[in-house]
């Protein structure tokens, strides 16, 4: 062993030391907070926002941001397990892209809940016994998912979170070679996102809709001659081999996730707001509605209209706006809009993505 490589092991040796020191002594700390807080809240979905945001801004490499940001959601995981175990439902099985944004979110200390449906998730949650949910709500390719939309509206859980995660779909399979695949099971949302390869690469295979991605691979490693579209991650839960990867037609491919609770969460300082809202059945409404966000500087980033199941051709609006309700800008937008539109409901604020 030469001696500079000696002295630079020595070196990593010693600041393992003292990672090691500091990570517990922050472990105590966590600990500390926990009994500080009682029978409070476990997660602070605010704290822990300006915390990696905070890492990721002071971040000098050559680590790269996604780095630091997913090391330092891990040490936060590991610290709130000590003060208590977090319970989170997702859509299941085992496998899934929920649950991979479960973990991207939360970190491997967390206690996943897979449930069969996106209900079951909310009634996880309702019930008590889940601490949070973290539900699909729209995809960068396929758009909206309907489901979640009709549950916020319903529900009295709120908003605390959203997870974006970067979705990249493999070809999964027993057999060796593409050529031998008759049948392609994947969930409908996935078949979206891979049409042109899949009518590119596997023209004559049979597509068959599954519940989840999961499930998909697990009918695929039980029949001869079959492939499910779905995460790597399933591959390696159903031991099956990957014959194509990144097969999503658009590279950006992106799931957002929203996390449910029965929680307010306060403001971090970069936060979104979104609501449901309907429009009185007269000319202009749909202006009015839009207005009070108008008059107050307050931006919209999304809107995404479903039926309102209360008469036909009436609809309700989901709707993002840059914000926290608390923000006077936004209170005051809200406000107004009360004042204006048939129904407004807040459905929570909650910290941006990191």
């Amino acid at each position: 062993m030469s001696h500079d490589l000696k002295k630079y092991r020595e070196q990593i040796d010693r600041i393992d030391d003292e990672l090691l020191r500091l990570i517990n002594e922050r472990a105590k700390l966590a600990q500390q907070i926990g009994h500080a807080k009682g029978n409070g809240a476990v997660l602070r979905p605010e704290r822990e926002a300006q915390v990696l945001t905070r890492m990721a801004q002071a971040n000098s490499g050559p680590l790269p941001e996604q780095a630091v940001i997913q090391l330092f959601t891990e040490v936060m995981s590991q610290c709130r397990a000590l003060e208590a175990p977090l319970r989170v439902a997702y859509l299941g099985p085992h496998g899934t892209f929920s649950e991979a944004a479960a973990f991207q979110r939360f970190g491997q200390a967390m206690q996943g809940l897979p449930a069969d449906t996106i209900d079951g998730v909310f009634g996880a949650v309702e019930s008590g016994a889940a601490n949070y949910g973290l539900v699909p709500v729209e995809n960068s390719t396929e758009g909206a998912i309907g489901r979640t939309l009709d549950l916020l509206l319903n529900s009295s859980l709120s908003i605390c979170g959203e997870v974006l995660l970067q979705v990249h779909q493999c070809v999964l399979s027993n057999e060796n070679d593409l050529s031998l695949i008759r049948k392609v099971y994947s969930h409908p949302q996935s078949f979206g996102q891979c049409q042109g390869w899949l009518n590119a690469h596997l023209p004559h295979a049979e597509r068959i809709t599954a519940s989840s991605n999961a499930d998909a691979a697990r009918l695929a490693a039980e029949e001869s001659f079959s492939a499910a579209v779905a995460g790597e991650q399933a591959a390696q839960h159903f031991k099956l081999k990957v014959l194509a990867q990144n097969i999503e037609d658009d590279t950006r491919n992106t799931t957002r996730f929203l996390l449910i609770g029965k929680q307010d969460v306060a403001a971090s300082g970069n936060d979104k707001t979104s609501l449901a809202m309907s429009a009185v059945n007269r000319p202009g409404a749909m202006h009015d509605l839009l207005t009070p966000f108008a008059n107050n500087g307050v931006s919209m980033t999304k809107m995404e209209s479903r039926p309102s199941r209360t008469g036909l051709w009436e609809y309700v609006f989901y709707v993002d706006i840059e914000g926290h309700q608390s923000d006077a800008k936004v209170a005051a937008a809200l406000t107004q809009l009360k004042q204006i539109a048939a129904f407004v409901k807040v459905l929570g604020s909650y910290p941006v993505a990191v």
